[in-house]
C-alpha cells in the first residue's frame, strides 16, 4: 500500500526508528529515510554514515535496480563498469542496473544518500547484515548478496 500522506524523518533518525549497522561488508550505519513500503516498492532512500575508511562493498551488480548516490560528507572512489570516479561532498553518481560497481571510502568518515529504484530487497539486506555477530566469510557475503537480488562479481576496491 502506497503512503498517501507526506511525512518527515528528522535528522539522525530512521523512518521506523531502526538504525542498521552493517557488519562484515562494511561497518557503515544505514537509516531508512523513505521505505519501499511507502512507495509500493518503487523507491527506497537511505542515509549511509560511512565508518569504514579504505573500505567498501565488493564489486557487484543489481540486475533489477538502478542506484544513485549523493555525497554529503567525505570523499569516495566509485567504480562503474570500467570507469573510476573521484567523488566529494555535493557530487552525485548514477549506477544503472546490470553494471558492475563498487565504492571505496577515502576519508575517515563519510555520509551519503543512497537510493534504489525500485526498492527491491535492500531493506531486508541491511536487516540481515545488521544481525551478523561475527565477520562473515566471502561465501556468506556472496550468498547474502544473492538472496537479495545482487551478484558479487569481484573484490572490493583498493587504494591504488
Amino acid at each position: 500500500m502506497r503512503t498517501v500522506k507526506g511525512f518527515k524523518v528528522n535528522s539522525g533518525e530512521a523512518r521506523f526508528g531502526e538504525h542498521y549497522k552493517m557488519k562484515g561488508v562494511t561497518l557503515n550505519n544505514l537509516d531508512i529515510k523513505i521505505s519501499g513500503s511507502d512507495t509500493e516498492n518503487d523507491l527506497a532512500v537511505f542515509e549511509q554514515t560511512g565508518l569504514t575508511p579504505n573500505g567498501g562493498p565488493p564489486l557487484h551488480i543489481h540486475p533489477f535496480q538502478d542506484e544513485w548516490f549523493y555525497i554529503i560528507e567525505g570523499s569516495y572512489l566509485f567504480q562503474v563498469g570500467d570507469v573510476k570516479y573521484q567523488m566529494k561532498s555535493g557530487d552525485t553518481i548514477f549506477l544503472p542496473r546490470n553494471i558492475p560497481h563498487a565504492f571505496l571510502q577515502l576519508t575517515e568518515k563519510g555520509k551519503m544518500i543512497v537510493s534504489y529504484l525500485p526498492a527491491g530487497k535492500m531493506e531486508s539486506f541491511f536487516k540481515v547484515t545488521d544481525k551478523w555477530t561475527s565477520p562473515p566469510s566471502k561465501e556468506e557475503i556472496v550468498k547474502v548478496f544473492a538472496d537479495h537480488d545482487m551478484k558479487v562479481v569481484g573484490a572490493p576496491l583498493k587504494i591504488d
